[in-house]
């Protein structure tokens, strides 16, 4: 692979540029993607921050672009005001090769109006988030007529924050077929379906090199009854995983599990077939929003759950066979990342057991395991509940202005955002949970009032 900008089909005053910003060599996601991007393909790239990926989306928005049509002919989505500043700056510095090229950011928690005169003289780029380039595609503020390259940066962001349905409506402004750059850093299947909605024929570019199978560490303890709860505790305290799921073959169990996590400081929600709708939409929330550390449940209440980044699954029954365990397990390690499974076994179990050795899966004694002292694992964030949704239209954007407008708060502080039809979930830093709730509860929404709690 030839990882020379000089191989691309660009300018000399482009190369000079990146040259003399020290660009000397390729990222592998720009050498894989750019002579696509440069050919005007359609790509859907898996990439991390800190990748290089917007120098790969730079370049082939700032290659294509007439500079004598004053119009807007790219666009830019980003998730957070901070990540559509730092695009739009890094934007501005490959724009050097060529003068009175205009870049404009379009971000919620920002004034209205300086951004309607700054449309009113022109720009060639719009760079900005889903809820205010919406907003100003509803006023006819802005115009997509003539836009040529469309990108959706953290692709997998936007969605998580409950931005699917703005992107569908700005998609629905674009009436031309403008060239789609998808950059995300997973490939959920929400990704996949997006690419397959607006994207044309898209070369598929993964750049995090991983096994088409689930890279999984398997761990077996044989653990008495009485010494499983205690086990479980150790495990957790020993590897510190963000986010687990333990399975169980019974309701009872999960319950019985689950409180004894919690009085042992660790964070954890049951899920079983008991619960009401509203109880299981509140527990699944947390914990795919990182509200909850540990989710303890029956293999019928995880159905459909899919949640990025499982670090460790516990079997703490064994289950009834070993399509279920594979089932189980395959919920962690995924998108290039080791995952952790541990079964714990009884006696009873043991017979049963012998059918999963193999050369590959750890048997361990106990003994191996100790727990850290006044060990305790509390999650990322906290989950605040709008009484609010799609039947009163408020839009993720709406909240996420809300809160990074008059509350003041980052984006990097907000996670996931679900809007349901009467109600909302925000995810909030924990840090600033109390902060967020006091804003929004004596603020507003839309010029809107709505109750706001702590889900807890």
């Amino acid at each position: 692979m030839n990882k020379k900008f000089s191989s691309l089909s660009i300018s000399k005053e482009m190369l000079n540029n990146l040259n003399e910003l020290g660009f000397k060599e390729m990222t592998p996601v720009q050498a894989e993607s750019l002579p696509h991007i440069l050919q005007n393909r359609d790509v859907v790239v898996q990439a991390k921050t800190g990748s290089g990926k917007t120098l790969a989306f730079g370049l082939g928005v700032l290659n294509r672009l007439n500079v004598k049509n004053f119009r807007v002919q790219s666009l830019v989505l980003c998730p957070t005001r901070e990540l559509a500043d730092q695009v739009a700056k890094e934007l501005r510095k490959l724009a050097r090769f060529q003068h009175n090229i205009k870049i404009l950011v379009l971000c919620g928690g920002m004034p209205f109006g300086s951004q309607l005169g700054s449309l009113r003289h022109g720009a060639h780029i719009v760079v900005g988030t889903p809820g205010r380039v919406l907003k100003h595609l509803g006023k006819s503020t802005l115009s997509l007529e003539n836009i040529e390259t469309f990108v959706l940066d953290e692709a997998d962001k936007m969605l998580d924050m409950g931005f699917s349905e703005d992107i569908e409506k700005v998609i629905s402004y674009i009436k031309n077929k403008p060239q789609t750059l998808l950059f995300s850093a997973t490939y959920p299947d929400e990704i996949l379906k997006l690419s397959r909605s607006i994207q044309n024929d898209a070369t598929s570019i993964k750049t995090v090199s991983y096994d088409s199978e689930n890279k999984i560490v398997e761990h077996f303890y044989n653990a008495q009854v009485d010494e499983k709860v205690p086990s479980l505790l150790k495990l957790i305290s020993k590897h510190r995983p963000e986010t687990t799921i333990v399975f169980c073959n019974t309701k009872v169990k999960t319950e019985e599990i689950s409180d004894a996590l919690l009085e042992a400081g660790v964070d954890a929600i049951a899920i079983h077939g008991d619960l009401e709708q509203y109880e299981r939409v509140d527990a699944l929330t947390q914990f795919s929003n990182r509200s909850c550390s540990v989710l303890v449940a029956t293999d019928v209440a995880a159905r459909g759950i899919d949640i990025k980044d499982l670090a460790m699954v516990v079997n703490f029954d064994v289950p009834h066979d070993e399509s279920i365990y594979t089932h189980r397990i395959g919920r962690t390690g995924r998108a290039g990342e080791v995952g952790l499974a541990v079964t714990l076994y009884n006696n009873y179990e043991a017979r049963e057991i012998e059918f999963y050795r193999n050369e590959t899966r750890l048997f361990e004694s106990l003994e191996e395991l100790h727990r850290v002292k006044d060990f305790q694992i509390k999650p990322l964030n906290m989950t605040l509940v709008i009484e609010g949704g799609k039947k009163d239209k408020v839009r993720a954007g709406d909240i996420l202005g809300a809160l990074t407008g008059d509350a003041g708060l980052e984006g990097k502080h907000i996670g996931k955002i679900d809007i349901h039809d009467r109600q909302s979930y925000v995810a909030v830093n924990r840090s600033f949970i109390d902060e967020a709730h006091d804003k929004l509860k004596n603020g507003k929404i839309k010029g809107r009032k709505f109750s706001v709690w702590i889900l807890k």
